[in-house]
């Protein structure tokens, strides 16, 4: 069996000649279903599960089990990866997204180069929570506003396709000053907002974006 893919798939004919246990998974599959029904509904974490089962003997049955579901999961999932190449743009846009979010946090935490430096637990917990809160405020902040934009921008005629917004990362940090301390008047700022609490929207130079001659 082995053999038969090398030749009308010489690249990944090597990596096909292991045979998946299906007697293992079918033995297993209810004690399978209720670690998924653990970790769904949040009476476990897959961390703690994926320590416990890292640490268990090799001889350990649901283990074994476990091991075989992520390989042929790994391998339907490789499968379409090579096979598809609209699943590949997919994996390629959510990478550049998650990316862009980790360059986000490493920007706002900048002052100590993206590390813990807080000596006890509970201290290094808050510092994380604190960075955390940070960052989903800024994400949380930008998706609304160019949510805003998008709608004023179809409502002057504009033609913004959803495939084209699909591309756009909420970790966009361009209007963000990460540097210097920022005295802020907020019945200023406040004086700004609409009635419904929302800042003006700021029009987009077109002559410097190239969008106009």
């Amino acid at each position: 069996m082995h053999h038969s893919y090398r030749h009308p798939y010489p690249h990944a004919g090597p990596l096909l000649g292991a045979r998946w246990n299906e007697d293992l998974i079918a033995g297993c599959w209810p004690d399978l279903l209720r670690m998924a029904g653990s970790l769904k509904y949040g009476q476990a974490t897959a961390s703690l599960i994926v320590g416990k089962w890292s640490a268990a003997s090799r001889q350990n049955t649901l283990a074994a089990a476990l091991k075989e579901w992520g390989m042929l999961r790994r391998t339907v999932h490789l499968a379409k990866y090579l096979s598809d190449p609209v699943f590949r743009r997919k994996i390629s846009r959510q990478l550049n997204k998650g990316e862009s979010l980790h360059a986000l946090r490493r920007d706002l935490h900048y002052a100590q180069q993206g590390t813990i430096t807080r000596p006890h637990l509970e201290q290094q917990t808050e510092q994380a929570w604190c960075l955390t809160l940070l960052t989903n405020a800024v994400v949380a902040w930008t998706t609304e506003y160019y949510s805003r934009a998008v709608l004023e921008l179809r409502s002057q005629g504009r033609d913004v396709p959803d495939e084209i917004l699909s591309h756009i990362s909420p970790g966009h940090s361009d209007n963000i000053n990460f540097f210097g301390v920022i005295n802020v008047d907020v019945e200023a700022e406040l004086a700004k907002l609409d009635t419904s609490g929302w800042r003006p929207l700021r029009p987009a130079q077109l002559r410097e974006l190239g969008l106009t001659p």
